[in-house]
């Protein structure tokens, strides 16, 4: 898979990560401007511009930046993370960054998070949480990142949010929502 081409046009692509940057928003795991999202197409990477507006966001207004490191102007401040996630992860089309409210307060703690519930266990036994200073984020987290998620579908940096990385758009996000809920359910368990 990690030379195959897309069967979903650019577009169609382009449109679908726009929908799947909504719903983030939509269902609280970004609020309006934050988190960022992109698909692989060939050698290009389409990203959402930096401090976008989720709710405004149109597929024209997604930025290609290249799998060999040119950054389109504006693109996300976290571009060159998303371009690392991609050379270390042949199999990975999509990723999402997202900052679910559950899964960033249990990172606080700096340990990888466990889930404890069926579905979370079942599909990430442990999601490694990533210490990065916040002063060192940007110099530090694209490479922290992409070494998770080239053997994980899903990290946290702590204090931070959520990177997660599949082969198609729908299963990041599917990632991306099912975490948050494996950590739901992970800080319901400890309040009663």
């Amino acid at each position: 898979m990690s030379n195959k081409v897309p069967h979903e046009s650019r577009q169609a692509l382009k449109q679908q990560l726009v929908e799947h940057y909504r719903w983030l928003r939509q269902y609280g795991y970004n609020d309006s401007h934050s988190g960022n999202a992109s698909f692989r197409w060939h050698d290009e990477i389409w990203i959402t511009p930096t401090g976008c507006c989720a709710d405004l966001l149109q597929p024209e207004d997604l930025l290609c930046c290249s799998i060999d490191g040119q950054l389109a102007a504006g693109a996300s401040l976290d571009a060159p993370l998303h371009l690392e996630v991609y050379r270390h992860n042949p199999e990975a089309r999509a990723v999402l960054h997202s900052h679910g409210p559950h899964a960033i307060a249990l990172s606080l703690s700096g340990k990888d998070f466990v889930p404890v519930d069926f579905e979370g266990q079942y599909y990430f036994p442990v999601v490694p949480v990533i210490d990065i200073p916040f002063t060192s984020y940007v110099e530090q987290s694209p490479l922290a990142v992409a070494e998770q998620l080239a053997t994980h579908k899903v990290a946290i940096v702590r204090g931070h949010g959520v990177y997660a990385c599949a082969p198609t758009i729908n299963l990041a996000y599917k990632w991306s929502c099912s975490v948050e809920l494996s950590a739901k359910i992970a800080w319901l368990s400890v309040q009663g």
